[in-house]
């Protein structure tokens, strides 16, 4: 210790105290993950995903004769880069999925998510996922 007991940033409880917490964390995640693993093999919760799914892809392809001018709109900007349109375009996305939203900003209170998948099926969803950025 220096200087009458103070102790140094560095010194040995400062290290033990930093590997207990960072061994804590890598505890929680693995423990996190047994579990989340463990949900998401169950039979049941698979079935509902699919249900999920399908009912998704029905939406969207029922849906697409009132949105599909906001996709090819989309995707007009996407190739001409018009910033404009773009920023007018509702953020919602499902990343892992590669779903992005077609529809004008603030469209949720009245209308699903309608958009494209990464296939460029046309897929509707409602709510958000922990990756909409």
């Amino acid at each position: 210790m220096a200087g009458g007991g103070v102790m140094r940033e560095g010194s040995t409880p400062d290290r033990v105290t930093a590997a207990v917490a960072a061994h804590a964390r890598r505890r929680a995640w693995r423990d996190a993950e047994t579990v989340i693993a463990a949900v998401l093999s169950d039979p049941e919760v698979r079935r509902l995903g699919e249900e999920i799914e399908r009912t998704e892809d029905l939406l969207g392809r029922e849906l697409r004769p009132r949105f599909q001018h906001f996709r090819d709109r989309y995707e007009r900007a996407v190739r001409d880069a018009d910033l404009d349109t773009l920023t007018r375009t509702c953020s919602g996305k499902h990343g892992r999925w590669g779903r992005v939203c077609v529809l004008d900003t603030g469209h949720d209170s009245t209308a699903p998510h309608w958009g494209i998948t990464a296939e460029g099926n046309p897929v509707a969803w409602v709510g958000s996922a922990p990756d909409d950025d």
